[in-house]
């Protein structure tokens, strides 16, 4: 901004003073993504990072072990279990990555009903269809004395399906809090 100043004066004696102001207004455009890593920090931010990276792992393993035979309705559980695990990866990672992605998103979405909502559901389904797959398997296998392919991953990923279940639940416990401070 530039000024430039005149000062003149009257015929009784008074200064009379002439101001030109001349203003010159640039505008940027970027085309830089910005990430909010300060997210990654927080204690919402960590759980979800564990909670994508146990669901990658359930997956994974659950996934690798189903085989499609003559019996499949053998692996019911198992598929149960993996569309429920997959569903609670993909809506924490997309929650996650919106979040990183947006410093609104980030401030705004933990304070509404909808991720209090989100994680209880998450964690419920998420336990019934690891108790589910648990029961099931040990009881497939019960009185052999070699287990089925895959026994022990089954086992494993269930067990680490009630640990996501678990991070789901304090999530759940600290989405209550943030909603209800508003």
């Amino acid at each position: 901004m530039q000024a430039s100043r005149s000062i003149t004066t009257t015929a009784s004696g008074r200064m009379s003073t002439q101001v030109t102001v001349h203003r010159m207004v640039t505008t940027t455009t970027t085309s830089a993504f910005l990430i909010n890593v300060g997210y990654l920090k927080t204690f919402p931010g960590i759980l979800k990072i564990f909670q994508v990276l146990l669901g990658c792992v359930v997956v994974g393993i659950t996934g690798h072990y189903i085989h499609w035979t003559s019996r499949s309705q053998q692996f019911v559980p198992e598929l149960f279990f993996l569309l429920i695990a997959t569903a609670c990866l993909i809506t924490t990672s997309l929650l996650l990555f919106s979040c990183l992605c947006s410093i609104a998103t980030a401030s705004i979405i933990p304070k509404t009903l909808f991720v209090v909502l989100l994680h209880a559901t998450l964690a419920y389904l998420l336990v019934c269809s690891s108790i589910n797959l648990l029961r099931e398997v040990v009881a497939r296998n019960e009185g052999y004395k070699i287990y089925e392919r895959g026994y022990n991953s089954k086992i494993f990923s269930g067990a680490l399906g009630l640990v996501n279940c678990a991070l789901y639940v304090l999530s759940s416990i600290y989405s209550v809090r943030t909603f209800r401070r508003g």
